[in-house]
């Protein structure tokens, strides 16, 4: 198991032991466990990632396809936007999701709020500039 595998499995065990919370870098910050099948692979993953609540919709949360301001969109990006519905695992619970992605003025206003919060967001987008738009995905339960 390489780094990153190793740094995911920890926090999905944390994230798992403590009812969706965990603690270090992502201390008190919203987290929820993204399941997906890989396109290529087949191979069934869970990633670590923040969410932002919708203010209006409890049963939506926008997740951010950061990749920390890499030049490329993390392959669960891929994975999701391709199958449409997935499972989430926020809190305690664990249900199905329809899967959209959020485009133009709506995506960057919801960006722009996730970076407020979140000021590593902002610095993501600042890295990608030019290269690519961090994608926002809306996550509505199905």
């Amino acid at each position: 198991m390489g780094e990153p595998d190793d740094f995911n499995t920890q926090i999905i065990n944390e994230f798992r032991a403590n009812e969706g919370k965990v603690g270090g870098n992502f201390e008190g910050a919203p987290m929820v466990l993204l399941h997906h099948r890989g396109r290529k692979s087949g191979k069934q993953n869970v990633t670590p990632t923040m969410y932002l609540p919708d203010e209006q919709d409890p049963d939506t949360i926008y997740v951010f396809a950061s990749k920390a301001g890499a030049p490329t969109n993390p392959a669960w990006y891929h994975n999701l936007t391709a199958a449409g519905r997935t499972q989430i695992e926020r809190g305690t619970e664990t249900y199905d999701v329809e899967v959209t992605e959020i485009t133009g003025a709506d995506r960057d206003r919801i960006y722009a709020e996730q970076a407020r919060r979140y000021p590593g967001f902002a610095e993501y987008e600042t890295k990608a500039a030019g290269i690519r738009v961090i994608p926002v995905l809306a996550l509505r339960r199905a």
